[in-house]
C-alpha cells in the first residue's frame, strides 16, 4: 500500500505530558475481510457491506515503561468511497472500538485516540486510564518490571535470558520512573511520514532496534556500576 495513502489515514495521538516515549516506526498493511493479522491475534472481519479493506497500523515503541518492545495496533475500516467506516485499537492484548459510538472523535479521515502513560494502550476516553489499578504504580514503583517482552511469533525470542530482563529492569528504574500528569497533548501521527514502513520491513528491523537498545542499555548500566552504583541502588 502506498505509504502516502495510508498515513492520511493515521490516527492522531494523545500523550501525557510526562510521556517519555514516542512511537519510532509504524508498521502498515492493508487487509481483506477475514484475513489474519500479521503482527496480532486475530483476523480482521466486518459485517458492513460497504466496507472495502482495513488498514493495520502496528506501531511500534523501543520501550513500554515496564519494558523493551512495544507494539500497539489501529484499524481503520475504508469504505468503498475511501472514508472511515469504523476503527478498533489494541488495549493490553486485546482491542476496543476506537470510535465514540457519536464518532466525534473522528475527522475527515484522522480517528483522535489518547494513549496510557507509559503504557500506549489505546482509549477514545482518557478517562479509562485512570481507572485501571495499576495506573500510576506501572509508570513508577514497577517500571522496567517485566524486562524485554517478545511475542510469541517473534523468531529471535531465544537469543534473550534473565540476565536481559534484570538489564532493562535496572535501566528503566534509573532512567524512566516518572508520574503521569493525566494531561495530553496531541501528536500527529500522519505528519511523520518517515515513521511509516510496509510491516514486512519493520518485522526485519525490530531485531536490530533491540540490539542496538541493548547496547545502550549495557553502557548505562555498567557505567553506573562504574560510579559505585548498581541496579540495586535504583
Amino acid at each position: 500500500m502506498d505509504m502516502k495513502l495510508a498515513a492520511s489515514y493515521a490516527p492522531r495521538l494523545y500523550f501525557d505530558r510526562n510521556e517519555p516515549f514516542y512511537p519510532v516506526r509504524v508498521g502498515v498493511s492493508l487487509l481483506r475481510r477475514g484475513e489474519r493479522s500479521p503482527s496480532f491475534r486475530r483476523f480482521v472481519e466486518w459485517e458492513e457491506a460497504s466496507i472495502a479493506y482495513a488498514i493495520e497500523f502496528a506501531i511500534y515503541w523501543d520501550y513500554d515503561i515496564q519494558h523493551l518492545y512495544e507494539l500497539e495496533h489501529v484499524w481503520v475500516y475504508v469504505d468503498k468511497a475511501g472514508q472511515v467506516a469504523d476503527a478498533e485499537a489494541s488495549f493490553h492484548g486485546r482491542y476496543l472500538k476506537a470510535l465514540l459510538p457519536d464518532r466525534s472523535n473522528l475527522s475527515g479521515r484522522t480517528v483522535s485516540l489518547y494513549s496510557q502513560p507509559g503504557k500506549h494502550a489505546f482509549s477514545p476516553v482518557p478517562v479509562l486510564f485512570e481507572l485501571l489499578p495499576d495506573a500510576r504504580t506501572a509508570t513508577d514503583r514497577d517500571a522496567g518490571r517485566d524486562g524485554l517482552t517478545l511475542p510469541d511469533w517473534y523468531e529471535a525470542r531465544e537469543l534473550y535470558d534473565e540476565e536481559t530482563n534484570r538489564l532493562v529492569r535496572a535501566y528503566q528504574q534509573a532512567n524512566h520512573r516518572f508520574a503521569p500528569s493525566f494531561e495530553y497533548d496531541a501528536w500527529e501521527l500522519a505528519n511523520r511520514g518517515e515513521l511509516f514502513v510496509p510491516w514486512d520491513a519493520l518485522y526485519k528491523e525490530i531485531p536490530e532496534r533491540i540490539e542496538a537498545e541493548l547496547r545502550d542499555i549495557r553502557r548505562s548500566v555498567a557505567g553506573r556500576k562504574g560510579q559505585g552504583k548498581d541496579d540495586r541502588d535504583v
